[in-house]
């Protein structure tokens, strides 16, 4: 099945003064992704969904600021429409905002709010679904909020991956999917950040580098997890070229 985008208008509210809430950080995507693929626009998640991940002191926090709380459950939302169409046989990308993989259950820090990833797994395993699941999460941080929250989970399994340069960057992730090869897996997630570009925070891979790991990811599922696949957005701050990085990915991972 074709590659669908889940997006809404309101991910382009600037919700917080940090990098990831910046004015033309999610345009910058759209305008190069806009007329390539097929968009679907996501509902806001539950109070239910949000409590699979979060407690309901934290929950609360982040409602207290009514803005920021629209654009965090519309983004979890997202994450969950992602999911459940990878789930379905469709392979998706959440072109959402605000990320989430330093969400905890009763914390955050680093511009995220809701663990969109973990939110969205947890979504797909209430419903008996995605018991064995494999997360790459290729930002520039490690996402410490998701291993929190899903790392002890039975049948999780999570790469930030972090050695060398761009070649052993590669290497890391070919060989680990091979490791979930043989242990076998229902769906395999990406938290696709983009800080890593080499004109971006991290300044180690190149624009090719992203359709390399996308290409990986698919073969992967393709050929372990009938195609379920989908990758939600988390980091990337170099305006210029993050709708061109973005859109590397998605041709690799279509």
């Amino acid at each position: 099945m074709v590659l669908k985008i889940v997006y809404h208008e309101m991910y382009n509210t600037v919700y917080s003064s940090d990098p990831a809430a910046k004015a033309g950080r999610i345009e910058s995507i759209y305008n190069v992704i806009g007329s390539h693929f097929e968009f679907v626009e996501p509902k806001p998640a539950s109070q239910e969904d949000l409590l699979r991940a979060h407690t309901q002191r934290h929950v609360e926090e982040i409602k207290s600021n009514k803005r920021l709380y629209e654009v965090a459950a519309l983004s979890a939302g997202g994450a969950i429409t992602a999911a459940e169409l990878a789930y379905d046989g469709a392979p998706a990308f959440g072109l959402i905002r605000p990320p989430g993989h330093h969400a905890s259950s009763d914390s955050c820090w680093g511009f995220c709010f809701f663990n969109n990833m973990a939110i969205a797994i947890l979504k797909l395993r209430s419903e008996g679904k995605a018991e064995k699941v494999f997360v790459l999460d290729i930002d520039l941080h490690f996402g410490d909020g998701t291993v929190n929250i899903l790392g002890g989970l039975p049948g999780i399994s999570i790469l930030n991956p972090n050695h060398g340069g761009r070649k052993e960057y590669l290497e890391e992730v070919s060989e680990q999917l091979k490791v979930e090869a043989a242990r076998g897996c229902d769906i395999v997630a990406v938290s696709a950040g983009f800080d890593e570009y080499e004109l971006d925070w991290g300044g180690r891979l190149k624009t090719e580098d992203y359709k390399e790991i996308a290409s990986k990811v698919k073969e992967f599922s393709d050929e372990n997890c009938a195609g379920r696949r989908f990758a939600i957005l988390e980091g990337g701050y170099y305006h210029q070229d993050l709708g061109k990085n973005v859109k590397a990915f998605l041709d690799g991972f279509d």
